[in-house]
């Protein structure tokens, strides 16, 4: 296979953002149970996490108790059916489709619309 052949069928992880969508990184960059941190054009952080599932999801990346920007290092797992990360730092959950923390209802984390697309095609769309 060419590179450019190998390039058109990668599939591509992307963000709506202010209502355009935008490229983070690679679908194949993703380990399923683990997140990444990535930059967004306006400098905000944003924590992607790709679960065993193979579903997507993105969120702030900074945890809102200590202002670290260590969401990304969370660790995956799920409550009453519900998606999370908790925190490294003091292991607040937060849902990773609404952004809400699951330890105070008063707490909330931006989440992101995600898709994955292959080339021109899109293969699914999440929206949270």
């Amino acid at each position: 296979m060419t590179p450019m052949a190998a390039e058109r069928t990668a599939s591509r992880v992307e963000l709506l953002v202010e209502q355009r969508w935008f490229t983070v990184c690679e679908l194949a960059d993703l380990t399923p149970g683990r997140g990444v941190a990535a930059l967004l054009p306006d400098g905000a952080q944003v924590a992607v996490f790709l679960d065993r599932s193979g579903r997507v999801y993105a969120i702030a990346n900074r945890d809102p108790f200590t202002g670290a920007y260590v969401l990304s290092r969370g660790l995956l797992g799920s409550a009453g059916g519900r998606p999370f990360v908790a925190s490294p730092l003091l292991k607040q959950r937060f849902d990773l489709e609404t952004g809400r923390c699951l330890d105070d209802e008063g707490v909330v984390v931006q989440a992101y619309a995600t898709r994955t697309r292959a080339g021109a095609d899109e293969v699914s769309a999440q929206v949270a």
